[in-house]
Protein backbone atom coordinates (compact mmCIF):
# COMPACT_ATOMS: atom_id res chain seq x y z
CA UNK A 1 0.00 0.00 0.00
CA UNK A 2 1.44 3.64 -1.03
CA UNK A 3 0.03 7.04 0.29
CA UNK A 4 1.21 10.44 1.14
CA UNK A 5 1.03 12.53 3.86
CA UNK A 6 1.80 16.48 3.73
CA UNK A 7 2.65 18.76 6.45
CA UNK A 8 6.09 21.17 8.16
CA UNK A 9 8.21 18.17 8.69
CA UNK A 10 10.02 18.28 12.33
CA UNK A 11 13.34 17.42 11.42
CA UNK A 12 14.69 16.21 14.63
CA UNK A 13 18.40 15.44 13.34
CA UNK A 14 19.02 18.40 11.43
CA UNK A 15 16.90 20.52 13.45
CA UNK A 16 14.75 22.04 10.63
CA UNK A 17 11.53 22.61 9.99
CA UNK A 18 10.74 22.40 6.20
CA UNK A 19 7.14 21.88 3.70
CA UNK A 20 7.30 18.29 3.14
CA UNK A 21 5.69 14.95 1.77
CA UNK A 22 5.95 12.36 2.87
CA UNK A 23 5.43 9.05 1.07
CA UNK A 24 5.02 5.56 2.85
CA UNK A 25 4.61 2.36 0.93
CA UNK A 26 4.26 -0.96 2.87
CA UNK A 27 4.64 0.45 6.19
CA UNK A 28 7.73 2.54 5.60
CA UNK A 29 8.83 6.21 4.52
CA UNK A 30 9.82 5.71 1.05
CA UNK A 31 10.26 9.34 0.14
CA UNK A 32 10.75 12.59 1.71
CA UNK A 33 10.00 15.83 -0.67
CA UNK A 34 9.89 19.32 -0.17
CA UNK A 35 7.08 21.24 -1.06
CA UNK A 36 6.09 24.85 -1.37
CA UNK A 37 3.85 24.98 1.56
CA UNK A 38 1.63 23.49 4.34
CA UNK A 39 -0.21 23.57 6.78
CA UNK A 40 -0.47 20.81 9.83
CA UNK A 41 3.31 19.51 11.18
CA UNK A 42 4.73 15.87 10.94
CA UNK A 43 7.18 14.91 14.03
CA UNK A 44 7.74 11.70 15.34
CA UNK A 45 5.34 9.65 17.43
CA UNK A 46 5.77 10.70 21.20
CA UNK A 47 7.00 8.12 23.13
CA UNK A 48 6.96 6.86 27.38
CA UNK A 49 10.28 5.88 28.53
CA UNK A 50 8.83 4.30 31.50
CA UNK A 51 5.47 3.21 32.48
CA UNK A 52 3.36 0.77 34.56
CA UNK A 53 0.17 -0.03 32.16
CA UNK A 54 -1.40 -1.28 35.23
CA UNK A 55 -1.80 1.75 36.97
CA UNK A 56 -4.12 2.69 34.18
CA UNK A 57 -6.27 -0.17 35.14
CA UNK A 58 -6.28 -1.10 31.56
CA UNK A 59 -4.80 -4.06 29.65
CA UNK A 60 -2.25 -3.39 27.62
CA UNK A 61 -4.91 -3.57 24.02
CA UNK A 62 -7.16 -0.75 25.86
CA UNK A 63 -4.50 1.77 26.89
CA UNK A 64 -2.87 1.72 23.14
CA UNK A 65 -6.41 2.42 21.85
CA UNK A 66 -6.61 6.10 23.86
CA UNK A 67 -2.50 6.74 23.77
CA UNK A 68 -2.39 6.94 20.45
CA UNK A 69 -5.28 9.71 20.37
CA UNK A 70 -2.56 11.87 21.90
CA UNK A 71 -0.21 11.08 19.77
CA UNK A 72 1.82 8.05 21.63
CA UNK A 73 2.94 5.41 19.22
CA UNK A 74 5.31 3.47 21.65
CA UNK A 75 6.40 2.62 25.04
CA UNK A 76 8.70 1.82 27.40
CA UNK A 77 6.67 -0.47 29.65
CA UNK A 78 7.57 -3.00 32.86
CA UNK A 79 4.86 -5.33 33.88
CA UNK A 80 6.48 -5.27 37.44
CA UNK A 81 2.98 -4.52 38.96
CA UNK A 82 1.35 -7.90 37.26
CA UNK A 83 4.85 -9.90 37.76
CA UNK A 84 4.39 -9.36 41.77
CA UNK A 85 0.68 -10.96 41.61
CA UNK A 86 0.95 -13.70 38.87
CA UNK A 87 4.81 -14.02 38.50
CA UNK A 88 5.89 -14.91 34.35
CA UNK A 89 2.18 -15.97 33.73
CA UNK A 90 1.12 -12.28 33.85
CA UNK A 91 4.09 -11.46 31.93
CA UNK A 92 2.99 -13.29 29.34
CA UNK A 93 -0.73 -12.29 29.32
CA UNK A 94 0.75 -8.35 29.12
CA UNK A 95 2.93 -9.46 26.18
CA UNK A 96 0.53 -11.61 24.40
CA UNK A 97 -2.47 -8.61 25.13
CA UNK A 98 -0.40 -6.01 23.81
CA UNK A 99 0.47 -8.25 20.51
CA UNK A 100 -2.79 -8.31 19.30
CA UNK A 101 -2.25 -4.62 18.59
CA UNK A 102 0.13 -2.48 16.36
CA UNK A 103 1.22 -0.23 19.49
CA UNK A 104 5.01 -0.36 19.80
CA UNK A 105 5.11 -1.81 23.18
CA UNK A 106 8.12 -2.70 24.70
CA UNK A 107 8.74 -4.96 27.76
CA UNK A 108 11.24 -5.47 30.52
CA UNK A 109 11.95 -8.35 33.06
CA UNK A 110 10.58 -7.44 36.32
CA UNK A 111 14.11 -7.27 38.55
CA UNK A 112 12.57 -7.02 42.07
CA UNK A 113 9.77 -9.80 42.93
CA UNK A 114 9.31 -9.45 45.38
CA UNK A 115 10.13 -5.90 45.85
CA UNK A 116 11.27 -6.78 49.09
CA UNK A 117 11.33 -9.58 51.95
CA UNK A 118 9.26 -7.33 54.21
CA UNK A 119 5.98 -8.26 52.58
CA UNK A 120 4.00 -10.74 51.31
CA UNK A 121 4.00 -11.15 47.30
CA UNK A 122 2.19 -13.49 44.61
CA UNK A 123 5.82 -14.59 42.84
CA UNK A 124 9.36 -14.63 42.90
CA UNK A 125 11.50 -14.21 39.76
CA UNK A 126 14.70 -15.15 40.89
CA UNK A 127 17.81 -14.77 38.68
CA UNK A 128 17.43 -17.63 36.96
CA UNK A 129 13.86 -16.55 36.26
CA UNK A 130 15.02 -13.16 35.05
CA UNK A 131 17.94 -15.02 32.75
CA UNK A 132 15.62 -16.81 30.98
CA UNK A 133 12.78 -13.97 30.12
CA UNK A 134 15.99 -11.72 29.22
CA UNK A 135 16.42 -14.15 26.73
CA UNK A 136 12.62 -13.63 25.05
CA UNK A 137 13.22 -11.21 21.82
CA UNK A 138 10.02 -9.62 23.42
CA UNK A 139 11.84 -8.30 26.16
CA UNK A 140 13.72 -5.34 25.97
CA UNK A 141 15.50 -4.74 28.89
CA UNK A 142 15.62 -5.39 32.80
CA UNK A 143 13.38 -3.04 34.38
CA UNK A 144 13.92 -0.82 37.27
CA UNK A 145 16.21 -2.38 39.94
CA UNK A 146 14.45 -1.02 42.81
CA UNK A 147 17.41 -2.45 44.83
CA UNK A 148 19.75 0.04 45.35
CA UNK A 149 21.19 -0.93 48.66
CA UNK A 150 21.75 -4.65 47.12
CA UNK A 151 23.68 -2.78 44.05
CA UNK A 152 25.98 -0.67 46.46
CA UNK A 153 26.88 -3.88 48.11
CA UNK A 154 27.04 -5.91 45.15
CA UNK A 155 24.79 -8.46 46.27
CA UNK A 156 25.45 -11.81 44.30
CA UNK A 157 21.04 -12.37 43.52
CA UNK A 158 21.34 -8.48 42.42
CA UNK A 159 24.45 -8.57 40.59
CA UNK A 160 23.18 -12.10 38.25
CA UNK A 161 20.00 -10.25 37.38
CA UNK A 162 22.22 -7.35 35.95
CA UNK A 163 25.19 -9.12 34.77
CA UNK A 164 22.47 -10.99 32.58
CA UNK A 165 20.86 -8.07 30.94
CA UNK A 166 24.42 -6.81 30.56
CA UNK A 167 25.35 -10.11 28.61
CA UNK A 168 22.53 -9.82 26.60
CA UNK A 169 23.05 -5.90 25.47
CA UNK A 170 19.74 -5.02 27.37
CA UNK A 171 19.52 -1.69 29.26
CA UNK A 172 19.04 -1.88 32.73
CA UNK A 173 16.46 0.39 34.43
CA UNK A 174 17.54 2.21 37.94
CA UNK A 175 15.19 3.35 40.96
CA UNK A 176 17.15 5.78 43.17
CA UNK A 177 15.22 7.72 45.15
CA UNK A 178 17.75 10.59 46.85
CA UNK A 179 20.78 8.82 46.00
CA UNK A 180 23.39 10.72 45.68
CA UNK A 181 27.53 11.36 45.30
CA UNK A 182 29.70 8.84 45.35
CA UNK A 183 26.53 6.43 45.84
CA UNK A 184 25.09 7.58 42.75
CA UNK A 185 28.21 6.90 40.78
CA UNK A 186 28.28 3.18 42.42
CA UNK A 187 25.28 2.27 41.93
CA UNK A 188 25.30 3.61 37.62
CA UNK A 189 28.69 1.95 37.59
CA UNK A 190 26.80 -0.90 38.15
CA UNK A 191 25.47 -1.13 34.51
CA UNK A 192 22.11 0.81 35.56
CA UNK A 193 21.34 3.28 32.39
CA UNK A 194 18.11 5.24 33.66
CA UNK A 195 16.29 6.87 36.81
CA UNK A 196 12.92 8.56 37.16
CA UNK A 197 13.04 9.36 40.85
CA UNK A 198 14.76 12.46 40.79
CA UNK A 199 12.58 14.69 42.78
CA UNK A 200 15.26 17.91 42.59
CA UNK A 201 17.39 19.06 39.99
CA UNK A 202 20.86 18.35 42.36
CA UNK A 203 20.00 14.76 42.31
CA UNK A 204 19.38 14.31 38.54
CA UNK A 205 23.01 16.04 37.46
CA UNK A 206 24.70 13.68 40.26
CA UNK A 207 23.03 11.16 37.96
CA UNK A 208 23.53 12.88 34.95
CA UNK A 209 27.64 13.41 35.32
CA UNK A 210 28.13 9.98 36.39
CA UNK A 211 26.46 8.50 32.92
CA UNK A 212 22.89 8.24 33.89
CA UNK A 213 19.96 9.05 31.61
CA UNK A 214 16.95 10.66 33.60
CA UNK A 215 13.15 9.96 32.96
CA UNK A 216 11.47 13.36 33.96
CA UNK A 217 7.90 12.05 35.51
CA UNK A 218 4.80 13.55 35.43
CA UNK A 219 2.26 11.25 36.39
CA UNK A 220 -0.94 11.10 38.39
CA UNK A 221 0.43 10.99 41.48
CA UNK A 222 4.25 11.66 41.40
CA UNK A 223 4.78 14.72 39.68
CA UNK A 224 8.53 16.15 39.35
CA UNK A 225 8.52 17.95 35.63
CA UNK A 226 8.65 21.26 38.10
CA UNK A 227 11.65 20.27 39.39
CA UNK A 228 13.45 19.18 36.45
CA UNK A 229 12.20 21.12 33.24
CA UNK A 230 15.35 22.83 33.03
CA UNK A 231 17.43 20.03 32.00
CA UNK A 232 15.67 19.81 28.85
CA UNK A 233 17.78 22.70 27.64
CA UNK A 234 20.79 21.84 30.10
CA UNK A 235 21.38 18.51 29.15
CA UNK A 236 18.77 17.84 25.92
CA UNK A 237 20.56 14.27 25.35
CA UNK A 238 20.52 12.94 28.85
CA UNK A 239 17.17 13.42 29.23
CA UNK A 240 13.59 11.64 28.66
CA UNK A 241 9.78 11.87 29.60
CA UNK A 242 7.99 9.19 31.30
CA UNK A 243 4.66 9.13 33.15
CA UNK A 244 5.19 5.90 35.68
CA UNK A 245 1.73 5.63 36.56
CA UNK A 246 -1.42 7.32 34.59
CA UNK A 247 -5.08 6.63 36.05
CA UNK A 248 -7.21 6.46 33.32
CA UNK A 249 -9.75 9.51 33.76
CA UNK A 250 -6.02 11.08 33.16
CA UNK A 251 -5.02 9.38 30.50
CA UNK A 252 -8.22 10.15 28.43
CA UNK A 253 -7.43 14.17 28.62
CA UNK A 254 -3.57 13.19 27.50
CA UNK A 255 -0.14 11.57 27.45
CA UNK A 256 3.15 13.24 26.68
CA UNK A 257 1.79 15.24 24.33
CA UNK A 258 0.81 17.08 27.53
CA UNK A 259 3.93 17.49 29.30
CA UNK A 260 5.40 17.95 26.05
CA UNK A 261 3.37 21.41 25.90
CA UNK A 262 3.99 22.66 29.15
CA UNK A 263 7.67 22.36 28.67
CA UNK A 264 7.30 24.91 25.52
CA UNK A 265 4.92 27.10 27.64
CA UNK A 266 7.54 26.88 30.41
CA UNK A 267 10.10 28.32 27.87
CA UNK A 268 12.03 25.25 26.47
CA UNK A 269 13.65 24.82 23.02
CA UNK A 270 11.37 22.96 20.56
CA UNK A 271 13.79 20.94 18.97
CA UNK A 272 15.59 20.14 23.04
CA UNK A 273 11.47 19.36 24.07
CA UNK A 274 10.75 16.72 20.96
CA UNK A 275 14.27 15.21 21.36
CA UNK A 276 13.57 14.12 24.75
CA UNK A 277 9.49 13.26 24.42
CA UNK A 278 10.10 11.56 20.75
CA UNK A 279 14.16 10.63 19.99
CA UNK A 280 15.98 10.05 23.27
CA UNK A 281 13.61 6.74 24.05
CA UNK A 282 14.24 5.09 20.54
CA UNK A 283 17.38 5.26 20.51
CA UNK A 284 18.58 4.51 24.14
CA UNK A 285 16.08 1.19 24.35
CA UNK A 286 16.90 0.52 20.63
CA UNK A 287 13.45 0.76 19.72
CA UNK A 288 11.87 -0.34 16.91
CA UNK A 289 10.11 3.00 16.30
CA UNK A 290 10.44 5.22 13.15
CA UNK A 291 12.10 8.84 13.72
CA UNK A 292 10.46 10.34 10.88
CA UNK A 293 13.35 9.15 8.02
CA UNK A 294 13.68 7.57 4.67
CA UNK A 295 13.58 3.90 5.71
CA UNK A 296 12.25 4.20 8.73
CA UNK A 297 9.20 2.59 9.78
CA UNK A 298 6.21 5.17 9.26
CA UNK A 299 5.24 6.04 13.03
CA UNK A 300 4.38 9.63 12.67
CA UNK A 301 2.14 12.34 13.84
CA UNK A 302 0.27 14.98 12.69
CA UNK A 303 -0.36 18.13 14.90
CA UNK A 304 -1.72 20.96 14.26
CA UNK A 305 0.85 23.03 15.96
CA UNK A 306 3.76 22.95 18.12
CA UNK A 307 2.81 24.56 21.32
CA UNK A 308 -0.22 22.44 22.41
CA UNK A 309 0.64 19.08 20.23
CA UNK A 310 -3.17 18.62 19.58
CA UNK A 311 -2.75 15.39 17.24
CA UNK A 312 -5.10 15.38 14.16
CA UNK A 313 -3.32 11.81 12.86
CA UNK A 314 -1.49 9.04 13.87
CA UNK A 315 0.35 6.27 12.44
CA UNK A 316 2.13 3.24 13.34
CA UNK A 317 3.71 1.26 10.61
CA UNK A 318 1.84 3.08 8.16
CA UNK A 319 -1.44 2.41 9.67
CA UNK A 320 -3.44 5.40 10.59
CA UNK A 321 -4.49 4.52 14.10
CA UNK A 322 -5.89 7.60 15.38
CA UNK A 323 -7.89 10.46 13.74
CA UNK A 324 -9.55 13.47 15.19
CA UNK A 325 -9.32 12.16 19.17
CA UNK A 326 -11.00 8.78 17.88
CA UNK A 327 -8.87 5.06 17.72
CA UNK A 328 -9.61 4.00 14.22
CA UNK A 329 -8.92 0.43 15.17
CA UNK A 330 -11.07 -2.19 16.78
CA UNK A 331 -11.40 -3.30 20.36
CA UNK A 332 -9.47 -7.02 21.40
CA UNK A 333 -10.83 -9.27 23.26
CA UNK A 334 -10.06 -8.90 26.75
CA UNK A 335 -8.24 -11.70 29.02
CA UNK A 336 -7.78 -12.41 32.48
CA UNK A 337 -5.47 -13.97 35.50
CA UNK A 338 -5.59 -13.33 39.21
CA UNK A 339 -4.13 -14.51 42.57
CA UNK A 340 -6.67 -13.54 45.48
CA UNK A 341 -7.57 -15.37 48.17
CA UNK A 342 -8.33 -13.69 51.40
CA UNK A 343 -11.57 -14.06 53.32
CA UNK A 344 -13.01 -11.11 54.81
CA UNK A 345 -12.25 -9.55 58.05
CA UNK A 346 -14.08 -8.06 61.15
CA UNK A 347 -13.68 -5.12 63.15
CA UNK A 348 -11.46 -6.95 66.27
CA UNK A 349 -9.07 -7.42 63.64
CA UNK A 350 -8.00 -3.36 63.33
CA UNK A 351 -8.53 -2.73 67.09
CA UNK A 352 -4.39 -1.58 68.54
CA UNK A 353 -4.07 -1.86 72.26
CA UNK A 354 -2.40 1.24 73.17
CA UNK A 355 1.54 0.50 74.42
CA UNK A 356 2.19 3.77 74.70
CA UNK A 357 1.66 7.94 74.34
CA UNK A 358 3.37 8.48 71.62
CA UNK A 359 3.56 6.10 68.04
CA UNK A 360 5.01 6.45 64.38
CA UNK A 361 2.34 8.10 62.22
CA UNK A 362 3.11 8.30 57.97
CA UNK A 363 2.75 11.21 56.75
CA UNK A 364 1.43 11.67 53.07
CA UNK A 365 2.17 14.10 50.94
CA UNK A 366 0.19 15.35 48.20
CA UNK A 367 2.09 14.25 44.20
CA UNK A 368 5.20 12.58 46.14
CA UNK A 369 5.85 8.80 46.75
CA UNK A 370 8.19 9.31 49.27
CA UNK A 371 6.51 10.26 53.18
CA UNK A 372 7.25 11.59 56.52
CA UNK A 373 7.60 9.69 59.53
CA UNK A 374 6.61 11.81 62.53
CA UNK A 375 5.77 10.90 66.11
CA UNK A 376 1.87 12.14 67.42
CA UNK A 377 0.51 11.73 70.66
CA UNK A 378 -2.04 9.12 70.76
CA UNK A 379 -6.23 8.68 70.84
CA UNK A 380 -6.71 6.22 73.48
CA UNK A 381 -10.11 4.79 74.19
CA UNK A 382 -11.26 1.74 76.43
CA UNK A 383 -7.02 1.07 76.13
CA UNK A 384 -6.61 1.56 72.49
CA UNK A 385 -5.13 3.58 70.23
CA UNK A 386 -8.08 5.25 68.12
CA UNK A 387 -8.31 7.58 64.82
CA UNK A 388 -8.38 11.39 65.61
CA UNK A 389 -10.17 13.03 62.57
CA UNK A 390 -10.23 16.31 64.32
CA UNK A 391 -6.12 15.52 63.93
CA UNK A 392 -6.58 14.21 60.80
CA UNK A 393 -5.14 10.92 62.51
CA UNK A 394 -6.54 7.97 60.93
CA UNK A 395 -5.89 4.52 60.95
CA UNK A 396 -4.43 2.44 57.53
CA UNK A 397 -4.54 -1.06 57.09
CA UNK A 398 -2.74 -3.36 55.03
CA UNK A 399 -4.27 -7.06 54.52
CA UNK A 400 -2.53 -9.94 52.93
CA UNK A 401 -3.98 -10.70 49.47
CA UNK A 402 -2.43 -14.01 49.33
CA UNK A 403 -3.23 -15.94 52.41
CA UNK A 404 -5.14 -15.41 55.33
CA UNK A 405 -3.13 -13.24 58.28
CA UNK A 406 -3.49 -10.54 60.73
CA UNK A 407 -4.18 -7.32 59.35
CA UNK A 408 -1.17 -4.66 59.81
CA UNK A 409 -2.72 -1.44 61.38
CA UNK A 410 -1.02 1.77 62.02
CA UNK A 411 -1.63 5.50 61.78
CA UNK A 412 -1.49 7.84 58.98
CA UNK A 413 -1.75 11.87 58.53
CA UNK A 414 -2.38 13.87 55.32
CA UNK A 415 -5.61 12.08 53.98
CA UNK A 416 -8.12 14.98 55.81
CA UNK A 417 -11.25 12.14 55.34
CA UNK A 418 -13.48 14.03 57.67
CA UNK A 419 -15.76 10.46 57.34
CA UNK A 420 -15.76 6.87 55.83
CA UNK A 421 -13.37 4.60 54.00
CA UNK A 422 -11.53 4.11 50.52
CA UNK A 423 -9.74 0.75 49.91
CA UNK A 424 -8.04 -0.25 46.78
CA UNK A 425 -5.93 -3.64 45.72
CA UNK A 426 -3.54 -1.51 43.66
CA UNK A 427 -0.88 -0.97 46.63
CA UNK A 428 2.46 -0.92 45.25
CA UNK A 429 4.60 -3.71 45.27
CA UNK A 430 2.96 -6.95 46.32
CA UNK A 431 -0.55 -4.86 45.56
CA UNK A 432 -2.20 -6.72 49.10
CA UNK A 433 -5.26 -5.05 49.87
CA UNK A 434 -4.50 -0.99 51.67
CA UNK A 435 -6.69 0.93 53.21
CA UNK A 436 -7.47 4.46 55.16
CA UNK A 437 -10.35 5.20 57.46
CA UNK A 438 -12.45 7.39 60.43
CA UNK A 439 -13.72 4.17 61.62
CA UNK A 440 -13.13 0.43 61.97
CA UNK A 441 -16.80 -0.15 60.74
CA UNK A 442 -16.50 1.74 57.78
CA UNK A 443 -12.61 0.42 56.95
CA UNK A 444 -14.38 -3.13 57.34
CA UNK A 445 -17.23 -2.78 54.72
CA UNK A 446 -14.76 -0.73 52.42
CA UNK A 447 -11.48 -3.75 52.87
CA UNK A 448 -14.60 -6.86 52.24
CA UNK A 449 -15.61 -4.88 49.41
CA UNK A 450 -12.64 -5.01 48.06
CA UNK A 451 -12.19 -8.73 48.47
CA UNK A 452 -15.57 -9.38 47.76
CA UNK A 453 -15.02 -8.50 44.10
CA UNK A 454 -11.37 -10.38 43.82
CA UNK A 455 -9.72 -6.82 43.70
CA UNK A 456 -10.79 -3.50 42.91
CA UNK A 457 -11.16 0.15 44.49
CA UNK A 458 -13.65 0.90 46.83
CA UNK A 459 -15.31 4.07 48.82
CA UNK A 460 -17.27 3.86 52.03
CA UNK A 461 -19.18 6.79 53.02
CA UNK A 462 -22.14 8.29 53.56
CA UNK A 463 -24.55 5.28 53.83
CA UNK A 464 -23.11 3.88 50.16
CA UNK A 465 -20.58 1.45 49.32
CA UNK A 466 -19.13 1.70 45.40
CA UNK A 467 -16.68 -0.10 44.16
CA UNK A 468 -14.62 -0.19 40.97
CA UNK A 469 -14.04 -3.78 40.19
CA UNK A 470 -10.34 -5.33 38.57
CA UNK A 471 -10.71 -8.68 37.80
CA UNK A 472 -7.40 -8.51 35.83
CA UNK A 473 -5.19 -9.50 38.79
CA UNK A 474 -6.53 -7.10 41.09
CA UNK A 475 -5.12 -4.27 38.92
CA UNK A 476 -6.86 -4.18 35.61
CA UNK A 477 -10.65 -4.19 34.16
CA UNK A 478 -11.46 -5.37 31.24
CA UNK A 479 -13.85 -2.52 30.30
CA UNK A 480 -13.09 -0.08 27.88
CA UNK A 481 -11.42 2.92 29.03
CA UNK A 482 -14.08 5.21 28.95
CA UNK A 483 -16.19 2.99 31.31
CA UNK A 484 -12.98 2.94 33.79
CA UNK A 485 -12.33 6.33 33.75
CA UNK A 486 -15.93 7.15 34.61
CA UNK A 487 -15.81 4.36 37.38
CA UNK A 488 -13.14 5.78 38.91
CA UNK A 489 -13.83 9.61 38.55
CA UNK A 490 -16.82 8.87 40.30
CA UNK A 491 -14.91 7.18 43.44
CA UNK A 492 -12.18 9.86 43.15
CA UNK A 493 -15.05 12.90 43.41
CA UNK A 494 -16.82 10.51 46.17
CA UNK A 495 -13.57 9.83 48.14
CA UNK A 496 -12.87 14.10 47.93
CA UNK A 497 -16.63 14.60 49.34
CA UNK A 498 -15.45 12.62 52.51
CA UNK A 499 -13.22 15.31 53.13
CA UNK A 500 -9.92 14.68 51.36
CA UNK A 501 -8.33 16.98 49.47
CA UNK A 502 -5.53 14.99 48.04
CA UNK A 503 -4.82 15.56 44.21
CA UNK A 504 -4.93 11.81 43.61
CA UNK A 505 -6.26 9.76 46.83
CA UNK A 506 -6.27 6.57 45.83
CA UNK A 507 -2.67 6.74 43.44
CA UNK A 508 -1.43 8.08 47.12
CA UNK A 509 -3.01 5.48 48.87
CA UNK A 510 -1.55 2.72 46.38
CA UNK A 511 2.33 3.93 47.32
CA UNK A 512 1.86 3.88 51.37
CA UNK A 513 2.81 0.18 50.92
CA UNK A 514 5.61 1.09 49.15
CA UNK A 515 8.56 -0.25 50.90
CA UNK A 516 11.51 1.28 48.22
CA UNK A 517 10.54 4.84 49.01
CA UNK A 518 11.09 6.58 51.50
CA UNK A 519 9.97 7.24 54.78
CA UNK A 520 7.67 5.57 57.10
CA UNK A 521 5.51 2.81 55.18
CA UNK A 522 3.01 0.35 55.86
CA UNK A 523 3.09 -3.79 54.21
CA UNK A 524 1.11 -6.81 55.47
CA UNK A 525 4.18 -7.57 57.87
CA UNK A 526 4.25 -4.04 60.12
CA UNK A 527 5.40 -0.90 59.78
CA UNK A 528 8.81 0.09 57.51
CA UNK A 529 10.96 2.09 58.21
CA UNK A 530 12.87 2.56 54.52
CA UNK A 531 15.54 4.49 55.75
CA UNK A 532 16.70 2.08 58.43
CA UNK A 533 15.17 -0.53 55.95
CA UNK A 534 13.73 -2.23 58.74
CA UNK A 535 10.26 -2.68 60.80
CA UNK A 536 9.96 -0.14 63.38
CA UNK A 537 7.22 -0.28 65.87
CA UNK A 538 4.27 1.44 65.94
CA UNK A 539 4.89 3.00 69.48
CA UNK A 540 7.84 4.92 70.10
CA UNK A 541 8.47 3.50 73.51
CA UNK A 542 7.82 -0.64 72.15
CA UNK A 543 10.21 -3.05 72.02
CA UNK A 544 9.89 -4.40 68.71
CA UNK A 545 9.31 -8.26 69.01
Amino acid sequence: MEFSVTGNLVDLHNRTIYPAEVTVVDGFISRIERIQSAESFLMPGFVDSHIHIESSMLLPSEFARIAVTHGTVATVSDPHEIANVCGISGVDLMMRNAAQTNFKFTFGVPSCVPATQFETAGAILDAAAVTELLDNDQIGYLSEVMDFPGVLQRAPEVMAKINAAIARGKPIDGHAPGLRGDDAANYVAAGITTDHECVCIDEALDKIRVGCKIAIREGSAARNFDALQKLIDQHPDSCMLCSDDKHPDELLLGHINQVAARAIAAGRDLMNVLQVACINPIKHYRLDVGMLRVGDPADFIVVHDLVKFDVAKTYIDGELVAQDGRCMTDAVKPQSINQFVADPIDEEMLQVKALSSKMRVIEAIDGQLMTNSLQCDCSIKNDLAVTNVAEDLLKIVVVNRYENAAPAVAFIKGFGLQSGAIASSVAHDSHNVVAVGTSDSELVTAINAVIANQGGLSVVGKGHTDVLALPVAGLMSTESCEIVAAAYSKLDQQAKELGTNLRSPFMTLSFMALLVIPSLKLSDKGLFDVNKFGFVPLFVDEALT
